[in-house]
C-alpha cells in the first residue's frame, strides 16, 4: 500500500468511525434523558453467550493461524482503496440517517418502549434494520481500506452478533405489533437492501401470520 493509499484509508476510517462514535454519544445521551422506560426486554444471555464464543474464537483464529495464512489473504491496490472509501462513507451516512431517524426509539438492549413507535419509513423502508445494515457496510469498508488480512474476521464477527440482536428485537416486535411487524417483513428486506426475500423469522411461519407474497 502506498503512502497516499494509506493516508486516504486512515483519514477515512477516522472520520467515519469518529462521526459515528460522536452521533452515538450524543444520541444516546439525549435519548436517556427523553425516551419513555421499556415495556419488555429480551433476556440478555444469549447475546452475552454469543459475544463470548465469537470473542473466543477470533482470538484464536488470530493467535493460532500463521502469519503467512493471512498475507495471503491481504490484497491492497487503488481500486480497493477506492471502493472502500465510497462503501465506508455510504455506509456511515446510512446508518447515521437510521439512527437518528430512530430518535428515542433506540435502545442498547433489545427492548420494547412504553408507548413505542414502529419505524417502517425513510431508511427503514430499505431494510426493517437499516442500523445493522450500515455497521456492517462500515466493517466492510473499514476492510477494503486496511487490505484484508486478518481484518477479514470483522466482517462474521460483526454479522454473528447482529443475527442474535436482530432475532431477540424481532421477537419483541412481533410481540407487540403482531400484525403490522408481519406485513412489514413481507414488504422490506431484514439486513440486505432490496432482497425481497429476506431471510424469514420463525413467527411468519406459524399459523395466522400469513404467507409471504410471490
Amino acid at each position: 500500500m502506498s503512502k497516499g493509499e494509506r493516508l486516504v484509508a486512515v483519514v477515512s476510517m477516522v472520520a467515519c468511525w469518529g462521526a459515528f462514535a460522536l452521533v452515538w454519544i450524543l444520541a444516546a445521551v439525549k435519548a436517556g434523558r427523553e425516551a419513555p422506560p421499556p415495556a419488555a426486554r429480551a433476556p440478555q444471555r444469549p447475546f452475552i453467550v454469543a459475544l463470548s464464543g465469537v470473542a473466543a474464537i477470533t482470538l484464536a483464529l488470530v493467535v493460532l493461524v500463521p502469519d503467512r495464512i493471512w498475507r495471503t489473504l491481504s490484497a491492497h491496490s487503488p481500486l480497493l482503496t477506492g471502493l472502500g472509501v465510497v462503501i465506508l462513507a455510504a455506509s456511515t451516512t446510512f446508518t447515521l440517517w437510521a439512527r437518528l431517524d430512530l430518535g428515542e426509539m433506540w435502545t442498547l438492549d433489545a427492548e420494547i418502549l412504553a408507548a413505542h413507535q414502529l419505524r417502517t419509513e425513510g431508511p427503514y423502508r430499505v431494510t426493517r434494520h437499516p442500523i445493522y445494515t450500515g455497521i456492517l457496510g462500515m466493517l466492510l469498508g473499514s476492510l477494503l481500506l486496511v487490505g484484508i488480512g486478518r481484518a477479514v474476521l470483522l466482517l462474521p464477527v460483526g454479522y454473528v452478533l447482529v443475527r442474535v440482536k436482530i432475532d431477540a428485537e424481532e421477537t419483541l416486535l412481533f410481540t407487540a405489533f403482531p400484525d403490522e411487524y408481519s406485513e412489514y417483513c413481507q414488504r422490506v428486506a431484514q439486513l440486505i437492501p432490496f432482497t425481497r426475500r429476506a431471510r424469514e423469522h420463525p413467527r411468519l411461519r406459524k399459523p395466522g401470520h400469513g404467507r409471504r407474497r410471490r
